[in-house]
């Protein structure tokens, strides 16, 4: 199916950023609410989940359900067999709460994220940190596949709290701070990130492990990041951070350079100046 194009994507980035606004001040009322006021489950070692989780996914699945109907919207408390299955055309991707453990205890590093999927390449979506006084939203259409002649590049953009923002021109890792994070599941190397984590530890300037991969992906898109990898991510980690940078100019591939799969999620995301220097790294 062809690609959509500019306008609708810039209407259906705003749709996500007013539902992610609507469903991160539901969450905001139980932040730092205390233990009387927060009830927490485990999902998995070390992987949490409050009723707020479950609130703002309903919210955001309601919102999204009757402002664009016939888009399907698949969020991460829907089960993870589920909201793993790839699927053709428009799809929202939704984290009702990205940093689930952070808000938990109280930490402010957390995001509602609504992201659109178009034949599984990112292409719109908002993120929204509200104890970080932050929204980010970008739209960028899926290229469409050449016929002959080389497609002129596709119009996107990346804002952050409204204003244009673009990925950073920084050129060298030794100078680069770089952001990761590592999953739930933390028994076996390569997937527990470790390994890497030192890697990348002696060639940066800096690392960041900051605990929401959609934050992290914003930061890269308003250049705070010079570029942004991690393992075992799932389509609502990354969908709308990931439209977000293709809209501020950044590159997106596997850890080996190929083409990204967003349910696998083993990711690296740059301003594209660092990105083979970064791939080098792990391959």
């Amino acid at each position: 199916m062809s690609g959509r194009g500019s306008a609708e994507l810039l209407e259906l980035s705003g749709i996500a950023l007013r539902v992610a606004e609507e469903a991160a001040a539901l969450v905001q009322a139980g932040f730092r609410a205390g233990p009387h006021g927060l009830r927490v489950e485990e999902k998995g070692p070390h992987d949490l989940v409050t009723q707020f989780d479950r609130a703002s996914e309903d919210l955001l699945v309601a919102r999204l359900g009757a402002l664009t109907p016939g888009i399907a919207v698949v969020g991460e408390e829907q089960g993870a067999a589920r909201a793993a299955e790839p699927r053709g055309g428009l799809v929202w991707y939704v984290d009702p709460l990205d940093g689930t453990t952070n808000f938990v205890h109280g930490h402010p590093f957390w995001c509602v994220s609504v992201g659109l999927m178009d034949d599984d390449t990112p292409v719109a979506g908002a993120v929204v940190a509200p104890m970080l006084g932050l929204r980010w939203t970008g739209f960028r259409p899926r290229e469409p596949e050449p016929l002959g002649a080389a497609p002129a590049p596709p119009d996107g953009e990346a804002r952050r709290n409204g204003e244009r923002c673009a990925v950073s021109a920084t050129a060298s890792l030794a100078h680069a701070m770089v952001a990761t994070g590592f999953p739930p599941v933390r028994d076996r190397a390569p997937d527990n990130n470790f390994d890497a984590f030192m890697t990348v530890k002696r060639k940066a300037q800096a690392i960041r492990r900051c605990g929401s991969a959609a934050i992290d992906l914003c930061m890269v898109a308003d250049g705070t990041y010079d570029a942004y990898w991690e393992r075992r991510l799932h389509a609502w980690d990354v969908a709308a951070g990931s439209a977000i940078v293709r809209g501020a100019g950044g590159v997106i591939t596997a850890l080996d350079g190929g083409p990204p799969d967003y349910h696998v999620g083993n990711i690296v995301a740059s301003n594209g100046l660092l990105h083979d220097p970064i791939i080098a790294l792990f391959t």
